[in-house]
Protein backbone atom coordinates (compact mmCIF):
# COMPACT_ATOMS: atom_id res chain seq x y z
CA UNK A 1 0.00 0.00 0.00
CA UNK A 2 1.40 3.35 -0.74
CA UNK A 3 0.67 6.89 1.37
CA UNK A 4 -2.19 8.51 0.19
CA UNK A 5 -1.84 11.50 -1.64
CA UNK A 6 -3.42 14.94 -1.21
CA UNK A 7 -6.22 14.11 -3.64
CA UNK A 8 -6.76 11.04 -1.89
CA UNK A 9 -6.94 12.53 1.99
CA UNK A 10 -9.17 14.64 -0.32
CA UNK A 11 -11.26 11.90 -1.36
CA UNK A 12 -11.44 10.27 2.11
CA UNK A 13 -12.55 14.23 3.82
CA UNK A 14 -15.37 13.94 1.20
CA UNK A 15 -16.08 10.33 2.25
CA UNK A 16 -16.50 11.47 5.51
CA UNK A 17 -18.86 14.62 5.23
CA UNK A 18 -21.36 12.16 2.60
CA UNK A 19 -21.69 9.88 5.46
CA UNK A 20 -22.43 12.77 8.13
CA UNK A 21 -25.16 13.86 5.52
CA UNK A 22 -26.19 11.09 5.01
CA UNK A 23 -27.10 10.59 8.84
CA UNK A 24 -28.45 13.88 9.40
CA UNK A 25 -30.83 13.05 6.57
CA UNK A 26 -31.86 9.96 8.13
CA UNK A 27 -32.36 11.71 11.29
CA UNK A 28 -34.64 14.05 9.74
CA UNK A 29 -36.62 11.35 7.76
CA UNK A 30 -36.92 9.10 10.91
CA UNK A 31 -38.23 12.51 13.35
CA UNK A 32 -40.63 12.86 10.42
CA UNK A 33 -42.26 9.12 10.61
CA UNK A 34 -40.68 8.22 7.03
CA UNK A 35 -38.44 5.58 8.40
CA UNK A 36 -39.81 2.31 10.51
CA UNK A 37 -37.87 1.28 13.39
CA UNK A 38 -35.18 3.22 15.63
CA UNK A 39 -32.32 3.96 13.52
CA UNK A 40 -29.09 4.12 15.02
CA UNK A 41 -26.68 6.60 13.62
CA UNK A 42 -22.64 6.68 13.37
CA UNK A 43 -22.61 10.86 13.55
CA UNK A 44 -19.01 11.20 14.62
CA UNK A 45 -17.09 7.87 14.43
CA UNK A 46 -16.77 8.75 10.41
CA UNK A 47 -12.98 8.76 10.87
CA UNK A 48 -13.25 4.81 11.59
CA UNK A 49 -15.34 3.37 8.46
CA UNK A 50 -13.58 5.52 6.12
CA UNK A 51 -10.40 4.61 7.47
CA UNK A 52 -10.57 0.76 7.67
CA UNK A 53 -12.79 0.99 4.33
CA UNK A 54 -10.67 2.79 2.18
CA UNK A 55 -8.43 0.58 2.12
CA UNK A 56 -10.42 -2.70 1.42
CA UNK A 57 -11.02 -4.27 -1.97
CA UNK A 58 -14.34 -5.48 -3.76
CA UNK A 59 -13.56 -8.91 -3.17
CA UNK A 60 -12.81 -8.37 0.97
CA UNK A 61 -16.13 -8.98 2.60
CA UNK A 62 -17.74 -6.76 5.73
CA UNK A 63 -19.92 -7.66 8.90
CA UNK A 64 -21.66 -4.53 10.50
CA UNK A 65 -23.71 -4.11 13.56
CA UNK A 66 -26.78 -1.76 14.40
CA UNK A 67 -24.75 1.59 13.89
CA UNK A 68 -23.72 0.25 10.34
CA UNK A 69 -24.79 3.12 7.68
CA UNK A 70 -21.02 4.66 7.60
CA UNK A 71 -19.25 1.24 6.87
CA UNK A 72 -21.63 0.12 4.05
CA UNK A 73 -20.91 3.47 2.12
CA UNK A 74 -17.37 4.07 3.34
CA UNK A 75 -17.44 0.07 1.70
CA UNK A 76 -19.16 1.51 -1.70
CA UNK A 77 -22.63 0.88 -1.64
CA UNK A 78 -24.59 3.14 -3.29
CA UNK A 79 -26.45 5.99 -1.64
CA UNK A 80 -29.80 6.26 -3.02
CA UNK A 81 -30.30 2.38 -2.70
CA UNK A 82 -29.10 2.30 1.17
CA UNK A 83 -31.76 5.06 1.62
CA UNK A 84 -33.86 3.64 -0.50
CA UNK A 85 -33.18 0.16 1.69
CA UNK A 86 -33.89 2.46 4.99
CA UNK A 87 -36.58 3.75 4.34
CA UNK A 88 -38.59 0.52 3.04
CA UNK A 89 -38.40 0.87 -0.40
CA UNK A 90 -38.59 -1.69 -3.47
CA UNK A 91 -35.11 -0.17 -4.69
CA UNK A 92 -33.11 -0.77 -1.31
CA UNK A 93 -30.04 -2.72 -1.18
CA UNK A 94 -32.55 -5.43 0.20
CA UNK A 95 -35.87 -4.75 -1.96
CA UNK A 96 -36.85 -2.91 1.37
CA UNK A 97 -37.23 -5.65 3.29
CA UNK A 98 -34.19 -5.55 5.40
CA UNK A 99 -34.55 -1.98 6.84
CA UNK A 100 -31.61 0.17 9.04
CA UNK A 101 -30.39 -2.81 10.69
CA UNK A 102 -29.96 -5.46 8.13
CA UNK A 103 -28.18 -3.63 5.56
CA UNK A 104 -26.83 -6.37 3.20
CA UNK A 105 -25.01 -5.27 -0.20
CA UNK A 106 -23.58 -8.58 -1.60
CA UNK A 107 -21.90 -7.25 -4.81
CA UNK A 108 -20.04 -4.68 -2.34
CA UNK A 109 -19.18 -7.04 -0.36
CA UNK A 110 -21.41 -5.93 2.80
CA UNK A 111 -22.41 -9.60 4.17
CA UNK A 112 -24.70 -8.79 6.77
CA UNK A 113 -25.57 -5.75 9.68
CA UNK A 114 -27.39 -7.56 12.66
CA UNK A 115 -29.33 -6.01 15.35
CA UNK A 116 -28.32 -9.11 17.73
CA UNK A 117 -25.06 -7.47 19.61
CA UNK A 118 -22.19 -9.77 18.68
CA UNK A 119 -24.40 -11.67 16.50
CA UNK A 120 -22.22 -10.52 13.80
CA UNK A 121 -18.59 -11.53 14.76
CA UNK A 122 -18.97 -15.67 14.45
CA UNK A 123 -20.66 -14.82 10.83
CA UNK A 124 -17.35 -12.54 10.26
CA UNK A 125 -14.79 -15.31 11.18
CA UNK A 126 -16.85 -18.02 8.97
CA UNK A 127 -16.68 -15.78 6.02
CA UNK A 128 -13.09 -15.50 7.12
CA UNK A 129 -12.60 -19.42 7.26
CA UNK A 130 -14.07 -19.43 3.97
CA UNK A 131 -11.60 -17.00 2.26
CA UNK A 132 -8.57 -18.78 3.39
CA UNK A 133 -9.92 -21.85 2.01
CA UNK A 134 -10.24 -20.51 -1.29
CA UNK A 135 -6.81 -19.35 -1.11
CA UNK A 136 -5.33 -15.35 -1.70
CA UNK A 137 -5.30 -12.94 0.04
CA UNK A 138 -8.87 -11.56 0.67
CA UNK A 139 -10.15 -10.58 4.02
CA UNK A 140 -13.29 -10.43 6.42
CA UNK A 141 -13.38 -7.38 8.37
CA UNK A 142 -16.38 -6.84 11.40
CA UNK A 143 -17.63 -3.80 13.05
CA UNK A 144 -18.80 -3.93 16.60
CA UNK A 145 -18.81 -1.58 19.98
CA UNK A 146 -17.52 -2.13 22.93
CA UNK A 147 -20.88 -3.70 24.37
CA UNK A 148 -20.29 -6.68 22.60
CA UNK A 149 -17.03 -7.37 24.62
CA UNK A 150 -20.05 -8.88 27.24
CA UNK A 151 -21.42 -11.12 25.27
CA UNK A 152 -19.99 -15.09 24.88
CA UNK A 153 -19.62 -14.78 21.29
CA UNK A 154 -16.90 -12.15 21.56
CA UNK A 155 -14.64 -14.45 23.31
CA UNK A 156 -15.46 -18.02 21.65
CA UNK A 157 -15.02 -16.08 18.06
CA UNK A 158 -11.43 -14.94 19.25
CA UNK A 159 -10.50 -17.86 20.20
CA UNK A 160 -11.30 -20.05 17.22
CA UNK A 161 -10.16 -16.81 14.59
CA UNK A 162 -6.65 -17.07 16.35
CA UNK A 163 -6.60 -21.07 16.95
CA UNK A 164 -7.02 -20.88 12.79
CA UNK A 165 -5.03 -18.15 12.31
CA UNK A 166 -8.16 -16.74 10.12
CA UNK A 167 -7.90 -13.25 8.29
CA UNK A 168 -10.43 -11.46 9.90
CA UNK A 169 -9.88 -7.84 10.93
CA UNK A 170 -11.83 -6.79 14.50
CA UNK A 171 -13.05 -3.11 14.46
CA UNK A 172 -14.17 -2.17 17.99
CA UNK A 173 -15.32 0.83 17.83
CA UNK A 174 -15.38 2.01 21.95
CA UNK A 175 -17.56 5.39 22.14
CA UNK A 176 -17.55 4.76 25.65
CA UNK A 177 -21.00 3.02 25.70
CA UNK A 178 -23.29 -0.15 25.82
CA UNK A 179 -26.78 1.63 24.67
CA UNK A 180 -26.71 3.65 27.64
CA UNK A 181 -24.67 2.75 30.04
CA UNK A 182 -20.98 4.05 30.11
CA UNK A 183 -17.74 1.75 29.91
CA UNK A 184 -16.65 1.86 33.44
CA UNK A 185 -20.03 0.98 34.70
CA UNK A 186 -20.09 -2.18 32.93
CA UNK A 187 -16.78 -3.40 33.01
CA UNK A 188 -13.29 -3.25 34.63
CA UNK A 189 -11.63 -3.66 31.32
CA UNK A 190 -10.69 -0.24 29.82
CA UNK A 191 -9.45 -0.99 26.70
CA UNK A 192 -10.90 -4.14 24.50
CA UNK A 193 -7.88 -4.41 22.98
CA UNK A 194 -6.76 -6.26 26.34
CA UNK A 195 -9.11 -8.85 25.89
CA UNK A 196 -6.86 -9.99 23.36
CA UNK A 197 -3.81 -11.18 24.94
CA UNK A 198 -4.78 -14.37 26.36
CA UNK A 199 -5.33 -15.49 22.72
CA UNK A 200 -2.39 -14.16 21.93
CA UNK A 201 -3.81 -11.61 18.67
CA UNK A 202 -2.01 -8.70 17.51
CA UNK A 203 -3.72 -5.41 18.79
CA UNK A 204 -3.80 -1.91 18.66
CA UNK A 205 -5.74 1.21 20.52
CA UNK A 206 -6.13 4.09 18.71
CA UNK A 207 -8.04 7.79 18.34
CA UNK A 208 -10.57 7.04 16.27
CA UNK A 209 -11.71 10.47 15.65
CA UNK A 210 -8.23 11.15 13.83
CA UNK A 211 -8.74 9.67 10.30
CA UNK A 212 -4.88 9.71 9.30
CA UNK A 213 -4.39 7.80 12.49
CA UNK A 214 -7.07 5.01 11.95
CA UNK A 215 -5.68 4.89 8.12
CA UNK A 216 -2.11 4.02 9.26
CA UNK A 217 -3.40 2.15 11.80
CA UNK A 218 -5.65 -0.15 9.49
CA UNK A 219 -3.19 -0.20 7.15
CA UNK A 220 -0.75 -1.93 9.38
CA UNK A 221 -3.54 -4.35 10.39
CA UNK A 222 -4.52 -5.51 6.67
CA UNK A 223 -1.23 -5.54 5.84
CA UNK A 224 -0.93 -8.29 8.40
CA UNK A 225 -3.93 -10.27 7.57
CA UNK A 226 -3.12 -10.11 4.06
CA UNK A 227 0.41 -11.89 4.92
CA UNK A 228 -1.25 -14.73 6.69
CA UNK A 229 -0.55 -13.57 10.27
CA UNK A 230 -3.84 -12.84 11.73
CA UNK A 231 -6.08 -12.40 13.18
CA UNK A 232 -5.86 -8.49 14.34
CA UNK A 233 -8.29 -6.59 16.35
CA UNK A 234 -8.06 -3.02 16.12
CA UNK A 235 -9.54 -0.36 18.63
CA UNK A 236 -10.97 2.79 17.73
CA UNK A 237 -11.65 4.92 20.78
CA UNK A 238 -13.93 7.71 19.75
CA UNK A 239 -18.01 9.44 20.44
CA UNK A 240 -21.40 9.35 19.11
CA UNK A 241 -22.25 12.74 18.82
CA UNK A 242 -26.15 11.36 18.73
CA UNK A 243 -28.20 9.15 21.17
CA UNK A 244 -28.50 5.52 21.20
CA UNK A 245 -30.84 5.82 18.42
CA UNK A 246 -32.79 8.28 16.69
CA UNK A 247 -34.99 10.00 19.57
CA UNK A 248 -32.37 8.84 22.55
CA UNK A 249 -32.68 11.82 24.75
CA UNK A 250 -29.41 11.08 26.30
CA UNK A 251 -30.34 11.88 29.90
CA UNK A 252 -27.44 9.30 31.25
CA UNK A 253 -24.73 12.24 29.12
CA UNK A 254 -23.83 15.68 30.64
CA UNK A 255 -23.96 18.98 28.37
CA UNK A 256 -20.40 19.43 28.93
CA UNK A 257 -20.01 15.60 28.05
CA UNK A 258 -21.50 15.96 24.53
CA UNK A 259 -19.80 19.54 24.14
CA UNK A 260 -16.79 18.10 24.49
CA UNK A 261 -17.66 15.32 22.04
CA UNK A 262 -18.78 18.05 19.55
CA UNK A 263 -15.16 19.47 19.85
CA UNK A 264 -13.51 16.04 18.99
CA UNK A 265 -15.73 16.28 15.73
CA UNK A 266 -13.59 13.93 13.23
CA UNK A 267 -14.53 16.08 10.02
CA UNK A 268 -12.86 19.17 11.82
CA UNK A 269 -9.78 17.55 12.92
CA UNK A 270 -9.12 16.01 8.76
CA UNK A 271 -10.17 19.74 7.04
CA UNK A 272 -7.16 21.07 9.94
CA UNK A 273 -4.35 18.75 8.74
CA UNK A 274 -5.60 18.84 4.92
CA UNK A 275 -4.78 22.92 5.13
CA UNK A 276 -1.67 22.19 7.30
CA UNK A 277 -0.73 20.44 3.91
CA UNK A 278 -1.89 23.14 0.96
CA UNK A 279 -5.73 22.79 0.58
CA UNK A 280 -7.42 25.72 0.51
CA UNK A 281 -10.38 25.90 3.21
CA UNK A 282 -12.93 26.99 0.29
CA UNK A 283 -11.88 24.32 -1.69
CA UNK A 284 -12.88 22.10 1.48
CA UNK A 285 -16.27 24.12 2.06
CA UNK A 286 -16.81 23.09 -1.93
CA UNK A 287 -16.51 19.59 -0.85
CA UNK A 288 -18.68 19.25 1.90
CA UNK A 289 -21.43 21.20 -0.11
CA UNK A 290 -21.61 18.77 -2.95
CA UNK A 291 -21.37 15.84 -1.16
CA UNK A 292 -24.68 17.68 1.11
CA UNK A 293 -26.35 18.13 -2.44
CA UNK A 294 -24.85 14.59 -3.56
CA UNK A 295 -27.00 13.26 -0.67
CA UNK A 296 -30.33 15.85 -0.67
CA UNK A 297 -30.42 14.51 -4.30
CA UNK A 298 -30.10 10.43 -3.51
CA UNK A 299 -32.71 10.69 -0.52
CA UNK A 300 -35.12 12.73 -2.85
CA UNK A 301 -35.12 9.69 -5.67
CA UNK A 302 -35.06 7.44 -2.56
CA UNK A 303 -38.40 8.41 -1.58
CA UNK A 304 -39.94 9.08 -5.21
CA UNK A 305 -39.12 4.93 -5.26
CA UNK A 306 -42.22 2.68 -4.97
CA UNK A 307 -42.71 0.21 -1.65
CA UNK A 308 -42.29 -3.60 -2.04
CA UNK A 309 -45.55 -5.43 -3.34
CA UNK A 310 -47.43 -6.75 -0.90
CA UNK A 311 -48.11 -9.99 -3.15
CA UNK A 312 -44.50 -10.52 -2.92
CA UNK A 313 -44.17 -10.84 1.35
CA UNK A 314 -42.96 -14.58 0.84
CA UNK A 315 -40.14 -14.11 -2.06
CA UNK A 316 -36.30 -14.87 -0.63
CA UNK A 317 -37.29 -16.77 2.15
CA UNK A 318 -36.14 -20.49 2.44
CA UNK A 319 -39.77 -21.95 2.41
CA UNK A 320 -42.75 -20.21 1.06
CA UNK A 321 -45.76 -21.93 1.70
CA UNK A 322 -49.05 -20.75 0.07
CA UNK A 323 -51.46 -17.74 1.27
CA UNK A 324 -53.75 -20.41 2.25
CA UNK A 325 -51.57 -22.18 4.60
CA UNK A 326 -50.71 -19.43 7.27
CA UNK A 327 -52.91 -19.91 10.22
CA UNK A 328 -54.71 -16.24 10.33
Amino acid sequence: MTEPTLAGWKEMYAALWRIRQFEGQVQRLAAAGEIPGFPHLSTGQEAVAVGVCSQLKPEDVLFTSHRGHGHVLAKGSDLEATFAEILGRRTGVCGGRGGSMHLVDAPNGVLGATGVVAGNLALAAGAAWALQARGGQDISVVFFGDGATGAGAFHETLNLAALWRLPVLFVCENNGYAEFTSREEHSNVKHVSSFAAPYAISTATVDGNDLPTVYAAARRAIETLRRGAGPYLLECMTFRMAGHYVGDAQQYRTKEELAAIREKCPIERLKRYLIERGAGPQELDAIGERARSTVLEAVERALAAPRPDAATVLEFVYRAPGLAGIAG
